[in-house]
C-alpha cells in the first residue's frame, strides 16, 4: 500500500480523533514518514532539547502555586482550612510535594498525551490525596453508556477505577483521550536520534577526523597493515605530542567535509523543531543560535506565559474542579493558580503593579504586603487614590481648620 493510500485510509476512519468505544489510544493510524523507529519515553529523553523542553514546561507549571478559594458574601477568600486548600497547596499526598506532583503530572501530559492520578477519598466523597499513575500504565476505555473506566496495571494487579476517581489531563485530541506526541513526532525524534548518533561517531577518538599517511612507494599487505599500526594514533588524536616521519612519508589532516559541517546544521534545524513541538522557545532551552538576552527575548518569554503556560494552567483547572471536587464544593469553591507569581523574579514589573494598584484604588498597602510576605502594619488596609493618596471615603473633605479644598492625607 502506498504511503498516499495508507495516509487515506487513516483520514477516512478518523484516524487518531475519532470517537469510538472500547479501549482508547491517542495513536497515529499511519507513518507521514516511513522506516521511522517509535524511540518511547527513554529514548526521547537522551535527546537533550526533549529534556530541556518537558523539564522547562513541567518546572514552571509546578513552581506556581495552587489555591482553593470559599465564596463567602460574594468575595473570594483563600480557603485555607479546608481539605481541598492543603490537598492542592500543601501535600497531594503522603509521598509528595506539590512541586514533585504537578512535575510529574506536567512529564506524563507533554510526553505521552494524558497524564493521570488516582483520587483518594473519604466517606463523605472528598478527596484526600491525589496518587500520580504512569500513563503507559493505564488504559482508558469507554462503556457503552458513554461512561469512562481507567485500568490501572501495577505488576500482576490491575485495579479498575470510575471516571470520578481519576483526575485526567488531556492533550490535544478528541476531548475523551490525548494524542500521543512522541508518536506523533516520531520523524523528527528518528532524525535527531540519527544525527547525534553521527556526531557521537565523527567526533570520537579525540574529536579529530582523520587523515592521509602518503608514501613514495607501493607497499605490500603486511607493510601497510604495519604503517597503519605505527601511525594511528596520529590519526585518530592520540596524546603524543611528536610523531616522527621517515623515508619521505608525509601526513595530511582532513578538515570536516561539506556534509558533516551539514550535519551539524541539521542538529541545530531538529533542535529547532522538538521546541516547535513542545511549544517552547529555543531560548529556553538554551540554543545555540540565541547568543544574547535582551527586550525582543524578553517578549518572546512573556508571549510563551501567555499562549503555552496559561492554556496548560486553564486546563488543569478546569479537570480538578470537574474530577477533584465534589458538587457541594463546586457550588461554594473554586480553585485556582496564582499565575501573577511568575512576576515574582522580575522586581521592577511587581513595583510598578503594586505602585499603580495602591495609586488608583484597587489595591491596598496591606494587600501589598501580604503578597511579599512582609508583616502586617496599622493603617495600611484602607482603599486610596493618587490625589495625595488619601482614603476613598476622605476624597473632597476639608480639614478641620477650614483650609479651602485641603484633602487629608492618609
Amino acid at each position: 500500500m502506498s504511503l498516499f493510500n495508507s495516509f487515506r485510509g487513516w483520514l477516512g476512519r478518523g484516524g487518531a480523533i475519532a470517537e469510538t468505544q472500547g479501549s482508547q489510544a491517542g495513536l497515529p493510524g499511519a507513518a507521514l514518514t516511513p522506516d521511522t523507529t517509535s524511540m518511547g519515553v527513554d529514548g526521547a529523553l537522551q535527546i537533550s532539547t526533549v529534556w530541556a523542553c518537558i523539564d522547562r514546561r513541567a518546572t514552571l507549571v509546578a513552581s506556581l502555586p495552587f489555591f482553593a478559594y470559599e465564596q463567602i458574601d460574594g468575595e473570594k477568600v483563600l480557603a485555607r482550612k479546608s481539605r481541598l486548600y492543603e490537598l492542592l497547596h500543601e501535600s497531594p499526598n503522603s509521598r509528595m510535594t506539590p512541586f514533585e506532583f504537578w512535575r510529574a503530572m506536567m512529564m506524563n501530559h507533554d510526553l505521552r498525551g494524558n497524564a493521570y492520578a488516582r483520587i483518594e477519598r473519604d466517606g463523605a466523597g472528598e478527596a484526600i490525596a491525589l496518587w500520580p499513575m504512569p500513563a503507559d500504565q493505564v488504559e482508558s476505555e469507554v462503556l457503552k453508556s458513554g461512561s469512562m473506566i481507567y485500568k490501572y496495571r501495577l505488576g500482576n494487579d490491575v485495579a479498575v477505577l470510575s471516571d470520578q476517581n481519576v483526575l485526567h489531563l488531556k492533550n490535544l485530541g478528541n476531548g475523551t483521550t490525548g494524542l500521543v506526541k512522541l508518536e506523533f513526532m516520531r520523524a523528527t525524534l528518528d532524525e535527531g536520534a540519527k544525527s547525534q548518533a553521527a556526531a557521537s561517531k565523527l567526533f570520537a577518538n579525540g574529536g579529530k577526523p582523520s587523515g592521509i599517511l602518503m608514501i613514495d612507494k607501493v607497499l605490500d599487505k603486511t607493510q601497510r597493515a604495519a604503517v597503519k599500526r605505527n601511525f594511528e594514533d596520529m590519526a585518530e588524536g592520540g596524546m603524543s605530542r611528536l610523531f616522527v616521519l621517515e623515508a619521505g612519508m608525509k601526513y595530511e589532516q582532513l578538515s570536516l567535509s561539506p556534509v558533516d559541517q551539514q550535519l551539524l546544521e541539521t542538529r541545530k534545524f531538529t533542535a529547532e523543531q522538538i521546541c516547535q513541538w513542545f511549544d517552547v522557545p529555543p531560548v529556553l532551552v538554551h540554543h545555540a543560535n540565541v547568543t544574547a538576552w535582551g527586550s525582543g527575548i524578553e517578549q518572546l518569554i512573556q508571549g510563551f506565559y501567555t499562549t503555552a503556560i496559561r492554556p496548560m494552567l486553564i486546563n488543569i483547572e478546569q479537570a480538578t474542579r470537574k474530577r477533584v471536587m465534589t458538587p457541594r464544593q463546586r457550588a461554594t469553591m473554586t480553585v485556582e493558580f496564582a499565575f501573577d507569581a511568575l512576576m515574582r523574579s522580575i522586581p521592577k514589573d511587581r513595583a510598578e503593579m503594586y505602585a499603580k494598584g495602591v495609586q488608583n484604588g484597587w489595591l491596598t498597602r496591606a494587600e501589598v504586603r501580604q503578597l511579599e510576605g512582609w508583616p502586617s502594619m496599622e493603617g495600611t488596609d484602607q482603599l486610596t487614590a493618587q490625589s495625595n493618596l488619601v482614603p476613598l471615603d476622605m476624597l473632597g473633605k476639608q480639614t478641620a481648620s477650614g483650609g479651602a479644598g485641603a484633602n487629608i492625607a492618609q
